[in-house]
C-alpha cells in the first residue's frame, strides 16, 4: 500500500505547478493534501479510479483538507466529533485495517498568539486518536506544524522558541508518541540529518536547504511490523511543502469497495 500526503498551499496554485503530473506519476492508494485554500464548486478535481472527500473551512480561501482514495471506505467523518471545528482541518476515512486521519494542525502564528489555542486543541486531538486506537489502529498523516526535535529543522538554536518549535509544541508531540504512536520517519532513519518538507518562501533558502520537518505520518505502535518505508520528494516544487509517503507492504485498507 502507498500512502502520500502533501500540504499544497492552495490547491489551485499548485494545480498550475503540476499538481496533476505529480498526482497521476504517484499512483497512490490514498492520497492526502492539506491547505487547499478553497470552497466547494471552486475546482473540479476528477481521478480515475478515485473516491474523493473533502473539508473545508467556513473562512474563504483558508485551510481546509481532502482525500483521495482507490478504496471506499467504511465510514468518513469531518472534525474531531466535537463541534469546536470549522477550519477543516481534519478527514477520517475508517477501512477494514485501520483508520486513516488526514490533519492539518493549527499553527501557533509568527507572534505565538494561536499558542494557547494551539496547545488546547492537540489535547483534544491526541484524546481523538486515542478513541479510534482503541478499537483499530490508526494512521495520520499532515502538516503537524511542529518539527518535533532540533534534527527536524535547519537552524534549531536560533529558531528555540519560535512558532513550530516552542518548548510547549514539542512537548505535545511528545505526548502524542508516548500514547501509543510512532513517528515514521525517525522509525526507520532516526539519525538522518537535513531532511525537511518545508522551507520559507525567502530567496534561496530552499536551495539550500534551510528547512524544517512539520509534515509527518505517524502510525499506531503496532503497525510498525507492516511498514516498509517512509520516504521525503523533496524534489517536488509545487509548493512550499514537498509529499510524503509511507509504504506499507503488507497493509491493505480493504472497506466498502473499489470505485465502479
Amino acid at each position: 500500500m502507498k500512502l502520500v500526503s502533501w500540504n499544497v498551499n492552495g490547491l489551485r496554485a499548485c494545480v498550475d505547478k503540476g499538481f496533476n503530473d505529480y498526482f497521476t506519476e504517484a499512483d497512490a492508494d490514498i492520497f492526502c493534501i492539506q491547505e487547499t485554500k478553497l470552497q466547494e464548486g471552486q475546482i473540479d478535481l476528477e481521478y480515475d479510479g478515485y473516491f474523493q472527500y473533502w473539508n473545508y473551512a467556513v473562512k474563504k480561501g483558508y485551510s481546509g483538507t481532502a482525500v483521495f482514495t482507490k478504496v471506499k471506505p467504511l465510514s468518513v467523518r469531518y472534525g474531531l466529533g466535537d463541534g469546536q471545528e470549522p477550519e477543516g482541518r481534519v478527514i477520517t476515512l475508517e477501512f477494514d485495517a485501520f483508520y486513516l486521519v488526514n490533519v492539518y494542525t493549527p499553527n501557533a502564528k509568527r507572534d505565538l498568539s494561536r499558542l494557547e489555542y494551539r496547545l488546547e486543541w492537540e489535547d483534544r486531538f491526541r484524546g481523538f486518536l486515542q478513541q479510534l486506537d482503541a478499537h483499530k489502529p490508526v494512521i495520520v498523516c499532515g502538516d503537524l506544524n511542529v518539527a518535533h526535535q532540533e534534527i527536524d529543522l535547519k537552524n534549531a538554536k536560533s529558531n528555540r522558541g519560535n512558532s513550530g518549535f516552542t518548548p510547549e509544541e514539542r512537548a505535545k508531540m511528545s505526548e502524542l508518541l508516548e500514547s501509543g504512536f510512532i513517528d515514521t520517519f525517525r522509525h526507520f532513519y532516526p539519525d538522518r540529518t537535513d531532511a525537511y518538507t518545508w522551507w520559507s518562501l525567502m530567496p534561496k533558502v530552499r536551495e539550500r536547504n534551510i528547512g524544517w520537518r512539520i509534515d509527518y505520518f505517524l502510525t499506531s505502535a503496532r503497525l510498525a511490523p507492516v511498514l516498509s518505508d517512509v520516504r521525503i520528494d523533496a524534489h517536488v516544487t509545487g509548493s512550499d511543502h514537498c509529499p510524503v509517503i509511507l509504504l506499507a507492504a503488507d497493509l491493505v485498507p480493504g472497506g466498502g469497495g473499489g470505485v465502479d
